[in-house]
């Protein structure tokens, strides 16, 4: 497996109140953005008065104006630093970050990610006994490497494996053809009816392809994770290429950016996903009504997640419940960290 890594951020005020989060899993990037955020963003919050998140937030964003610079860099550490705001400012209201914004749930369905190529197809039924042991809701199986036929029947052996109210979502990662996608949807229908199908098409005009696939199918379509601003999700909106958004946070601005994309997607009756990012995506989910579930990864593809985190709630009947302790409410297991950081 390929290394994993995250950048913990923590923000202090001059009460000494601690803001801490920690954000994606870029490992050749990590550097630039630790500069990005040491050296260029902190400068322009440090020893500044805030009312709120937004506020910060907008002293931030002209990091992404820089035409020479990669820009997906800067929102990624963009944020890192909002991420940790947000966390400080619900410990400052005494609430836990989905309370503020006025969510009014405290547990929420989780999901594992699975279904990768293996030249052994008995590899797939490992992976959903693997995820129906540890009481999952669904599984995100992978998809768009192969032919529509050659998956189907990949995803044909998950479903017969899994047990009964076991629910799929698949994921091209914009693998397919519009025709391969729309063939995809056809062959399965007779033997599973999917929560969603994330990223069908190919990214060229893949707006286009997803808005055509709606009307060519009776599956969900679900995008947003390839996108790092609410501008550019509002474009998937107002050519009605979606029904599920699964913007992430982590990638693309912060949770101020992801209420954004989440206010939009509540006007227009669209479904909110998370892409991976458990440790945020949980609390932004159950902020909101339309939140649908959080998605995580087995042992060995994210470490972190199962070791990091020293109050990691258990999974229970498909779902997590979330802390009630201020801010996200995660311990952050030090000698974890101390074993790790560089």
């Amino acid at each position: 497996m390929p290394t994993r890594c995250t950048i913990i951020t923590r923000i202090t005020d001059s009460d000494g109140v601690v803001g801490e989060s920690y954000n994606a899993d870029e490992d050749k990037e990590q550097n630039d953005l630790i500069d990005i955020i040491q050296g260029e963003l902190f400068e322009k919050i440090k020893g500044k008065d805030f009312n709120s998140p937004f506020e910060c937030w907008e002293q931030m964003v002209p990091a992404t104006f820089d035409q020479l610079r990669d820009r997906k860099l800067a929102t990624r550490a963009i944020a890192s630093i909002d991420s940790a705001m947000w966390d400080l400012y619900a410990k400052k209201l005494s609430l836990p970050v989905r309370k503020v914004w006025g969510g009014g749930k405290n547990e929420i369905p989780i999901i594992g990610i699975g279904g990768y190529y293996s030249d052994d197809l008995g590899d797939i039924n490992k992976e959903v006994d693997y995820w129906s042991k540890k009481g999952v809701y669904g599984m995100k199986f992978k998809i768009g490497r192969l032919s529509p036929e050659e998956d189907a029947k990949r995803l044909e052996i998950a479903v017969k494996e899994a047990p009964k109210d076991f629910k799929f979502v698949v994921d091209a990662n914009q693998g397919y053809r519009y025709w391969d996608a729309v063939k995809f949807c056809s062959l399965i229908e007779s033997f599973v009816e999917l929560e969603w199908f994330e990223e069908p098409c190919r990214w060229q005009q893949d707006i286009t392809d997803m808005s055509n696939l709606r009307l060519a199918s009776r599956v969900k379509v679900a995008a947003g994770q390839s996108e790092i601003s609410s501008s550019a999700v509002a474009n998937l909106i107002i050519n009605s290429a979606v029904d599920v958004i699964n913007f992430d946070a982590s990638w693309g601005g912060g949770p101020t950016e992801w209420f954004r994309v989440a206010n939009m997607a509540q006007i227009y009756n669209i479904e909110l996903g998370h892409h991976e990012e458990f440790q945020i995506a949980a609390h932004l989910l159950a902020s909101v009504p339309n939140g649908k579930f959080v998605e995580i990864f087995e042992e060995d593809r994210d470490p972190i997640f199962w070791n990091l985190i020293q109050n990691r709630p258990q999974i229970s009947n498909g779902k997590i419940k979330l802390p009630d302790e201020e801010g996200f409410g995660w311990i952050l297991d030090t000698s974890f960290i101390n074993k790790y950081s560089t």
